[in-house]
């Protein structure tokens, strides 16, 4: 098939039609039935540089994403991008944003590193949507290109940066590439001065399971903001940070999560503490909560439970 026989195909498919997104998605899922997959694939990597509606926009990029061929990687990007015809006679590109955000997630699965370029370029344009630069921050991070290290590591660190989200996004990016250059940054966001924002909080929590991941708890730096983590107003950043001392192999790991244990207002803390130290040692934690009464009855309870589904 070539370009003419494609153009034929889109025509009978309703593409340049005011037909409904349900029959027209019809049509599309009859197409594996009259030709191979190949050509399925070019039909509708064709029929999608040349739609302009966002509803036919958005099944056509979930076919295409189904079949993951590296042929479709051209007009996702070119669309990614505002490339397309799409974009000729109606700009509108608030419409486009829910398109362009599953181009993202298509090009992610894609996992092809050419892409790289488009979605940092996406990613650093503080006046597109939010919502397209989460998607790219993901993506990136799925991709695993060492190229996206340095330019997530500036949303990162940048202060002028309004969106809580996006630093969210590259965050967890960061952790899914696991550059050791993203230690200090991440680093610094742990340590900078409690109560700023309290919507930092998350950020701090993205931060940490990012490290995490990196499996770099036991680096000294790390070590000492995940100490300083353990105090945090946020529960879940005390958490996630009692999740980071565990994995850390350090010897004072353990006193300073059984501070958290005696000392930590909350119960949800304390009952991660209680199952972080229970996987650090053995059963003598557990023992120790049961008889003593320096402990909660949930946190006894807790400690039961344990003994129940891993003990007994």
């Amino acid at each position: 098939m070539n370009d003419s026989d494609y153009k034929s195909v889109a025509v009978e498919c309703g593409l340049f039609d005011n037909i409904s997104v349900e029959v027209f998605e019809d049509k599309i899922r009859d197409l594996s039935y009259k030709y191979p997959d190949y050509d399925v694939i070019k039909i509708c990597n064709y029929m999608l540089r040349f739609c302009d509606n966002p509803e036919k926009m958005m099944y056509l990029i979930r076919e295409i994403d189904r079949y993951r061929d590296v042929s479709s990687l051209e007009v996702l990007v070119d669309i990614l991008l505002l490339k397309t015809g799409a974009f000729v006679n109606d700009f509108d590109k608030d419409k486009f944003t829910s398109v362009r955000v599953m181009c993202a997630k298509a090009i992610a699965n894609l996992k092809n590193t050419s892409a790289v370029s488009a979605l940092l370029y996406c990613l650093n344009n503080k006046n597109e949507n939010y919502r397209l630069r989460l998607a790219c921050a993901d993506a990136l991070g799925k991709i695993g290109d060492r190229f996206a290290v340095a330019p997530l590591i500036d949303v990162v660190k940048d202060e002028n940066e309004k969106s809580v989200y996006v630093k969210e996004s590259a965050a967890t990016a960061l952790g899914l590439l696991g550059d050791s250059r993203a230690i200090d940054p991440l680093v610094g966001i742990l340590e900078a001065k409690q109560g700023l924002l309290d919507k930092f909080s998350f950020l701090k929590e993205r931060v940490i399971e990012a490290l995490n991941k990196m499996g770099i708890s036991n680096n000294e730096k790390v070590f000492r903001a995940l100490k300083l983590s353990l105090t945090d107003s946020s529960s879940q950043v005390r958490i996630n940070a009692i999740e980071g001392l565990m994995d850390s192999n350090n010897p004072a790991a353990f006193e300073l999560i059984k501070k958290r244990l005696m000392e930590d207002d909350d119960e949800e803390v304390k009952k991660n503490a209680l199952i972080a130290l229970y996987n650090m040692s053995d059963r003598k934690i557990l023992d120790e909560v049961l008889s003593s009464d320096k402990y909660s009855d949930s946190l006894k309870i807790e400690a039961s439970k344990i003994i129940d589904e891993y003990e007994e």
